[in-house]
């Protein structure tokens, strides 16, 4: 055990953290994300949601500052009915990183992107929709 991690980032998850470089990303996906099918990194940690996982996350990776958005969730194509989750995600990032945008991703157009992640993170997350990917900054 080590102080001040959070106890349900497993050995696993830290390494890849550890080994991710500035620009590359990670999906947080949601109960019935297809993680093991898209991941070239599969990490599970099924008995967590996605936003206890998120904000464990973001005390440790910071966000990258050099694109617009370095959050985005899975479109649910249907602006009139946001998702809840997605307020819980915008509370999760200003807290660990501030004000930042995020970005809107059509669903198989998040499938692609999630493919060429550096690792997906496999949830037991049961709200619809609640797949995110974060971009990686630097540490200075």
């Amino acid at each position: 055990m080590l102080k001040n991690i959070s106890p349900i980032l497993s050995p696993e998850l830290l390494k890849i953290l550890m080994e991710m470089g500035h620009g590359d990303e990670i999906v947080i996906g949601d109960g019935n994300f297809p993680a093991a099918s898209v991941a070239q990194r599969l990490v599970r940690l099924d008995g967590h949601g996605v936003p206890e996982i998120l904000d464990a996350v973001l005390r440790l990776m910071p966000l990258d500052t050099y694109v617009d958005a370095p959050v985005a969730l899975m479109d649910n194509g249907d602006s009139a009915n946001r998702p809840e989750i997605w307020a819980v995600y915008e509370d999760v990032v200003k807290k660990n990183e501030g004000e930042k945008a995020f970005e809107l991703v059509e669903r198989f157009a998040f499938y692609d992107r999630a493919k060429k992640a550096y690792a997906v993170i496999a949830t037991g997350e049961t709200a619809i929709y609640a797949n995110v990917i974060l971009k990686k900054g630097v540490v200075v």
